[in-house]
């Protein structure tokens, strides 16, 4: 019939099916428990915090999360910087609910069970390895005034078990439900051998598969993991520091340029040639960097007056995530990366890696 008498109502609803199904993201990384209170300076001394820092817990901090979760105002938050991701590409996309599948180490205790209820909450289809050996990893945010300390303990987080979780027939189902997979260089201190499990099946499979580079030292320290995952890399994210810090510890030369560093991580060597690699580089404030095709391109980000700006720690979180909820519509280029500007807009605004109840991007 002419276009002008078709319904195309069921032909769209076909599609927004296809596109927002359930596990059609997949995440794997390190689950921690965000705890934030507001402290006072005693409590910074007594553990000896200073007031804007990221630091790893040591033993004198162990207590500190106890006592900061009996604080009488404490929000509590699913963290970690995959989980971070894939629950805002969640909230971009809305419903259906569980688009986004999570993947993670948590213990048998009290915090794993606000996890867990924090992911449900989240809409995230959460399903975690839990053990008995270590404590479900937390971060604690102690805000005092316009300031946040951070200080992760990682604890279950280093457990996660590729045999007794990523291997089981009902896990890996949902594995191969996904289309596009996303996970931090983080988890590559934890378990190389899932992610290459993960990545392997993806190139196979000629679905899309993305790792960030997350921080300097894991291209100084986990290298050679890093590499053999590479060539299964269709996305490789960054910031200029981190892309700086892999181009030199792989002896590119020219690592002052973010362009040349973008165009040579786009051209290491990639099993999958039925996809060329894209690598996206952010930048704070100034141009995000992307390989379009041959080309590098920029993409500014969002204006935003300074004084809105809150807490930037989930910044590259956000933007990954914003671009996942696009990716996995399978939006163009430039529509996955205006979405992560939007959502990385959005959550610097506000403390900790939270967001409103709807977003307001289109």
């Amino acid at each position: 019939p002419p276009a002008a008498h078709r319904d195309m109502t069921p032909v769209r609803e076909y599609f927004s099916l296809y596109f927002h199904s359930e596990n059609a993201l997949f995440g794997m990384g390190n689950p921690l428990l965000d705890i934030s209170a507001v402290v006072d300076k005693d409590f910074l001394d007594k553990y000896g915090l200073k007031p804007n820092d990221q630091i790893l817990a040591e033993d004198k901090h162990k207590a500190m999360f106890d006592e900061i979760a009996k604080k009488s105002k404490v929000e509590y938050h699913a963290g970690g910087s995959t989980q971070n991701s894939v629950k805002i590409a969640q909230w971009m996309i809305q419903k259906p609910h569980k688009v986004a599948t999570f993947f993670g180490c948590i213990g048998s205790d009290r915090f794993g069970e606000i996890l867990k209820q924090k992911a449900e909450e989240a809409h995230v289809d959460a399903h975690y390895y839990q053990q008995t050996d270590e404590p479900t990893g937390t971060c604690a945010a102690c805000i005092t005034g316009d300031n946040r300390s951070l200080v992760a303990n990682l604890a279950a987080a280093n457990c996660y078990d590729k045999e007794k979780h990523l291997d089981l027939e009902s896990n890996w189902d949902l594995v191969e439900k996904a289309r596009v997979y996303y996970i931090a260089g983080f988890f590559l201190t934890v378990s190389p051998e899932s992610i290459l499990k993960v990545a392997k099946h993806a190139s196979e499979n000629n679905k899309i598969f993305g790792l960030n580079l997350s921080a300097p030292f894991i291209s100084q320290f986990f290298k050679d993991d890093m590499m053999e995952v590479m060539p299964y890399v269709d996305i490789l994210f960054g910031n200029e520091t981190e892309a700086a810090t892999f181009a030199r510890e792989q002896g590119f030369e020219e690592t002052g340029d973010i362009a040349a560093i973008a165009r040579w991580a786009q051209a290491l060597p990639k099993v999958n040639q039925r996809r060329p690699r894209t690598v996206v580089f952010t930048q704070g404030r100034d141009d995000t960097v992307a390989t379009v095709g041959e080309k590098v391109t920029m993409f500014p980000v969002l204006d935003i007056d300074q004084n809105d700006i809150v807490d930037t720690n989930g910044a590259g979180d956000a933007f990954v995530g914003g671009f996942l909820s696009e990716l996995v519509q399978e939006r163009p280029l430039e529509e996955c990366i205006r979405a992560g500007h939007y959502a990385a807009n959005v959550i610097i605004r506000r403390a900790g890696c939270t967001f409103p109840e709807k977003p307001n991007f289109r």
